[in-house]
């Protein structure tokens, strides 16, 4: 099984590929995309939309799998994160991509065993669970991979 897992930002996008085979989680492909904060925000949303849209139809996908975001305080961030995860979504509707959704807790228990584990904890395990090229990375695409994890280990192939 092979799935796209997005950690939805608008400034950052975290993506990964990661794909499930003879029991082991292999990461295919990783990246964080980012846009200008001198764009506006829908010239924002389409160029990560084409990116998302290309890669579907690079790496085909099984599943497509997003993290759910909460805020707390900037709800004007929050709206705007949520307008990324519904074109996400679109997407992955459009090709017919079964999608599958998960809370940061449920992340947070798929990789590192414990709901309240923090970021850094849930890095540390990413890093054990699949082999990660060297090189530096953000949160975001750490995240992404963590969400790719999560839905590996809780969906079946059909």
């Amino acid at each position: 099984m092979r799935v796209l897992a997005f950690d939805p930002g608008y400034e950052r996008l975290g993506v990964a590929i990661l794909e499930k085979q003879k029991g082991k989680e292999e990461l295919l492909y990783s990246q964080c995309f980012r846009t200008s904060k001198t764009l506006p925000f829908p010239q924002r949303l389409k160029i990560l939309g084409q990116e998302a849209e290309a890669l579907i139809k690079k790496w085909k996908p099984d599943a497509v799998a997003l993290e759910e975001v909460y805020f707390k305080n900037n709800a004007k961030t929050a709206m705007q994160v949520a307008e990324v995860r519904g074109m996400l979504t679109y997407i992955a509707a459009l090709h017919d991509v079964p999608l599958h959704q998960y809370t940061p807790g449920e992340v947070k228990v798929a990789t590192a065993g414990s709901g309240s584990a923090d970021k850094r904890a849930v890095a540390a395990m990413v890093a054990r669970l699949v082999v990660l090229p060297a090189r530096k990375r953000l949160d975001d695409e750490l995240d992404a991979i963590a969400v790719g994890i999560t839905c590996l280990a809780s969906t079946r192939p059909a």
